[in-house]
């Protein structure tokens, strides 16, 4: 499963902002440079995430986006779907040949358990992995 960038960016962006949980909004320009990401791209994700009550946002001075729940009670799916829509099995025509019934079978199964493991994702799983590969970066040894 590859993904869109807009699922992909999305994610790093939602990742950024669980790591500052509690720390207070977060300009998108911090958050951009921080992952990697084009600022202008993430502020037109920011519209969905926000909509989906994701994330909020605070205007002036000491303003900036911040998590609208506690990442442990946002989902990767939820995540993905606010920004690519509803990840979903195939439709078929009645009329449809049976080898062509066989693969819809298939892409329904993987597409569920797809599903199953971004549902079972947290925010806060992702935020945990990310803190584990910068401090196996770091070349720590023992």
């Amino acid at each position: 499963m590859k993904g869109s960038a807009k699922g992909r960016y999305g994610l790093q962006f939602m990742v950024e902002l669980a790591l500052q949980a509690g720390r207070g909004p977060v300009l998108v320009d911090v958050v951009a440079e921080r992952q990697g990401l084009p600022a202008k791209f993430l502020r037109v994700l920011l519209g969905s995430l926000k909509s989906a009550g994701l994330v909020k946002v605070q205007r002036g001075p000491s303003g900036g986006c911040e998590l609208a729940k506690h990442p442990s009670h946002i989902t990767v799916l939820e995540i993905l779907e606010t920004l690519e829509g509803r990840l979903g099995t195939s439709d078929l025509p009645e009329e449809a040949t049976y080898g062509a019934r066989a693969v819809r079978e298939l892409w329904n199964r993987s597409t569920d358990a797809a599903r199953a493991v971004l549902q079972s994702t947290s925010l806060a799983d992702l935020a945990d992995r990310q803190r584990a590969l910068e401090l196996d970066s770091q070349g720590y040894s023992i």
